[in-house]
């Protein structure tokens, strides 16, 4: 606690949170954790893309990332146009002047340095090099922590990214290879280190080992279209893996396994809604999650996960429940190899639904011992994000470190 004299330390959050994607708030929310329980006195309030849902759900004060409402709306005629230029300006100031009213800012997770799905350099890309370079400019340490990375080829989104990172106080990544990505786009990652995604650090709840004949199936899905190098071919990629994701759960049903459907973003709605009047059958249901508590929740029931969205992932494998990946990105493979279940990955831009079946067959012939093996997995992930949040407290919070430095000391 601090003393009566003492300011207590004020720390911002940033990025797309409280906008629908359930991995980004879950990566707050373990931030926030974090914060709570080692860092009580900070007053802590966030710059984010959903700031009512951010205060509704986290009771922290919110601003509005950007000044312009329809900033992710495609500007076609002129008045637009000119509203989201100013709108850049604008943010410019105001980034400065929240990054100004802070001592540490903490951008928590994401894959915020990386464009394995569409994106635009003057959107996100931009608003972290405000963020980041106000930081430098004005003296407050801004800190991206487990966050993704993958190599970029637009040049003025991998300028505005590799900037981004040389300007952070502190970078910490959530795979070797987000890492080695930065290193490769010219910034010096000598000190930087690894550690598991942020969504490791929360709670858990138990999954029950499953007994008597084959249970539940959850399906992961999302509205996927490719990424940033595929927009010519967006539409063929998601009925490719529309058309395959239905042929797999039309199977399961027809064999009497009941399938529960599950997003992770408010857009995957359109999905589930089109396999649900694709294979018409009461074995299949929807849920409707509103964190990724709730993922793991419907997760820890099921018997084996099918999931596309990396958090959705994490879920699965948060609560041991046997996992088969459909990966869009290099993180996601290196997530199930690092988790111990790499040989259970497929491609989701070229989904083949009897390769899915026959891979799925064989994870739920291994089910037992990679539920053995994913409970030591998750055991050595929550060590090392300790050890990530000792590194942080070191790195943002020097004075509070030095205090629990002489508690600790005999």
């Amino acid at each position: 606690m601090t003393s009566a004299d003492e300011t207590p330390v004020r720390v911002g959050v940033f990025g797309l949170l409280g906008s629908g994607n359930l991995g980004n708030d879950g990566s707050l929310e373990a931030v926030l954790g974090y914060l709570r329980a080692e860092h009580p006195e900070a007053v802590v309030d966030a710059l984010c893309g959903g700031p009512e849902a951010v205060t509704t759900r986290f009771g922290i004060p919110a601003t509005r990332l950007h000044w312009y409402r329809g900033e992710y709306r495609t500007a076609s005629r002129a008045g637009a146009i000119a509203a989201k230029g100013l709108g850049k300006l604008v943010d410019a100031f105001r980034t400065a002047a929240w990054v100004r009213r802070h001592d540490v800012v903490i951008v928590p997770g994401m894959g915020v340095l990386e464009a394995t799905l569409p994106l635009r350099p003057w959107g996100f890309p931009y608003s972290l090099f405000l963020l980041c370079a106000s930081g430098r400019l004005l003296r407050t340490r801004v800190a991206l922590v487990s966050v993704g990375a993958a190599e970029i080829g637009n040049r003025p989104t991998r300028a505005l990214v590799r900037w981004s990172a040389r300007l952070a106080t502190y970078r910490s990544y959530r795979d070797a290879q987000s890492r080695d990505a930065m290193r490769a786009m010219g910034v010096d990652t000598a000190r930087d280190e690894v550690y598991p995604d942020l969504a490791f650090a929360l709670p858990t709840p138990r999954a029950s080992a499953p007994s008597g004949p084959p249970g539940a199936v959850c399906v992961g899905v999302m509205d996927f279209h490719g990424g940033n190098d595929d927009r010519a071919r967006a539409e063929e990629i998601y009925r490719r893996y529309l058309d395959g994701t239905i042929r797999f759960v039309r199977t399961l049903v027809e064999e009497g396994r009941p399938v529960r459907l599950l997003t992770g973003d408010q857009c995957d709605a359109s999905v589930v809604a089109a396999i649900l009047d694709a294979v018409d059958s009461p074995l299949v249901t929807a849920a409707e999650p509103s964190s990724l508590a709730d993922l793991m929740k419907e997760m820890a029931a099921a018997d084996t996960v099918v999931a596309i969205r990396y958090h959705n992932l994490i879920c699965a494998l948060k609560t041991g429940t046997p996992v088969l990946a459909l990966c869009y990105a290099a993180k996601s493979d290196a997530l199930m190899a690092e988790m111990g279940l790499g040989a259970y990955c497929h491609p989701a831009r070229e989904v083949d639904a009897d390769r899915l079946l026959e891979q799925f067959r064989a994870l739920e012939k291994r089910s037992a011992e990679l539920r053995q093996t994913l409970t030591q997995r998750n055991l050595a992930a929550a060590q090392r994000l300790e050890h990530q949040f000792n590194s942080l407290t070191a790195a943002l919070f020097p004075a509070a470190d030095h205090a629990h430095t002489l508690r600790k000391a005999p």
